[in-house]
């Protein structure tokens, strides 16, 4: 949206700020435990938060040629360490603490305020040694769904950027550097501590690990999760896609195709079970869908193959509808490994087995319409001039969602195309707002000290 120019532009910013600080400072206070909150006038006037802001336009240049490093190092599902060990280095620049977990999350610690007065703990020690409160994360996917040999060098063409996975997620890692490093740089200093996280495994049958193991480690403590992933400022995800990911294999005997012509076949039981289950109705609300995804089996075109795989993604709005279709993925196969069979001119020589094995599995969720987390986000919005609706999708917001954890997932602001593709692109114009976005959301949730510690 076009920031207003007419003279009551500058009541309706003040206005924008006014709401976003109320809403901002509210999620702040824990019950039974009262202690003093920023005003709104102290807080409209923080020279760290309008600082922090106007860094972002000063340092546009380093954060686009920051998400080109990052994209030029490929990150393939389950091979992430090279790209990690490159945001462990920028986050270490950002004044931070910084390891990589065993998962392969690169975890790095930005101390919250003990409420005993604004006293920091010791230098070198820990979140979880040195303060026991709640802690906020901010997160980015490493991963990228390109295999190995993937030509991942970005191409230029005038502001345009293109390489796959420019957008997804090179957009979300280099807003996670660039936010790290304008809080330390303008020293603000949070209440909660805030967690920077670039994590492994949100790509395909990564099952979310990374995301998985965060909420392990620091579930009785996680506050909220703002997850940055890819560009668009839209929408807002609030709401989990449960999804399976489900592999079918079907064996057999194998052979040659003259000679054993007539001998049950893999591939054809895979053809004849897949045609049945692409037929099957799927209802529009609760809305499910269904993707036959990747196809495998046989040695050589004249080769009867010793086995077929398919792997296939399917997702519902409802649990029970994602179960259904399964069940009739299961029963689909079935059928068309029977049928292959009952059609077999030669079944002395071996018959077909078959087995469905589940890849990964997403849970659903949703994020309370009255959450403080949501109200931090509608306030950021509002203060940036943004609209942006509610969405349901598949993201590491899954996690924390279905654990009663508050999450959003986000864009980090400008725009991208071609997502999962070789044309994938992207533009920053518009990422400025996207980073402020971000930040004052999740300022809005962690808040803000009321003096630095020296």
């Amino acid at each position: 949206m076009t920031r207003a120019t007419s003279s009551t532009s500058g009541n309706s910013a003040v206005k924008h700020l006014v709401l976003w600080v109320i809403l901002s400072i509210m999620p702040v206070r824990t019950p039974g435990a009262p202690h003093r909150s920023l005003s709104v006038a102290q807080f409209a006037e923080s020279p760290e938060v309008r600082s922090a802001l106007s860094w972002f336009s000063r340092n546009l240049a380093w954060i686009n040629e920051q998400q080109i490093r990052i994209t030029e190092i490929p990150a393939p599902p389950f091979q992430e360490a090279a790209r990690a060990s490159l945001i462990k280095s920028l986050l270490q620049e950002a004044g931070l603490e910084v390891r990589i977990d065993q998962t392969g999350n690169v975890i790095a610690e930005l101390l919250g305020a003990i409420e005993d007065g604004g006293k920091s703990p010791p230098a070198g020690k820990n979140a979880s040694a040195a303060n026991d409160k709640e802690i906020v994360m901010l997160t980015a996917h490493l991963d990228t769904v390109f295999p190995a040999g993937t030509n991942v060098k970005v191409r230029r063409d005038g502001e345009r950027m293109s390489a796959p996975g420019i957008s997804d997620n090179g957009t979300g890692l280099a807003a996670l550097v660039a936010i790290a490093r304008a809080i330390h740089e303008t020293e603000i200093k949070p209440r909660r501590t805030i967690l920077f996280v670039a994590d492994v495994g949100e790509e395909g049958e990564g099952n979310l690990r990374g995301m998985r193991a965060l909420v392990d480690t620091y579930r009785s403590r996680l506050k909220a999760a703002v997850v940055l992933d890819g560009s668009g400022t839209d929408h807002v995800t609030t709401k989990a896609l449960a999804s399976r990911r489900l592999e079918v294999l079907i064996t057999g005997p194998g052979g040659h195709s003259w000679s054993d012509f007539g001998m049950p076949n893999p591939i054809n039981a895979l053809v004849r079970g897949s045609i049945r289950f692409i037929n099957t109705k799927v209802p529009t609300n609760p809305r499910t869908t269904f993707n036959l995804g990747q196809i495998e089996g046989g040695t050589s075109v004249n080769s009867i193959p010793y086995d077929a795989k398919l792997k296939v993604d399917i997702r519902s709005e409802s649990e029970d509808e994602l179960g259904k279709l399964e069940s009739a993925l299961r029963e689909s196969i079935s059928a068309g490994t029977r049928d292959e069979m009952e059609s077999a001119r030669d079944r002395s020589k071996g018959k077909l087995d078959w087995k469905i094995d589940v890849l990964g599995t997403r849970p659903g969720g949703e994020l309370s319409p009255n959450s403080p987390l949501l109200a931090a986000l509608r306030a950021a919005d509002e203060y940036v001039h943004n609209q942006s609706r509610i969405e349901r999708s598949s993201t590491d917001a899954n996690i924390p969602l279905a654990n009663g954890i508050e999450a959003v997932s986000i864009g980090a602001g400008g725009s991208g195309g071609g997502a999962h593709s070789l044309q994938e692109w992207y533009e920053p114009t518009g990422r400025e707002m996207g980073l402020k976005r971000a930040l004052l959301t999740l300022l809005g949730i962690s808040g803000i000290a009321e003096e630095k510690s020296k």
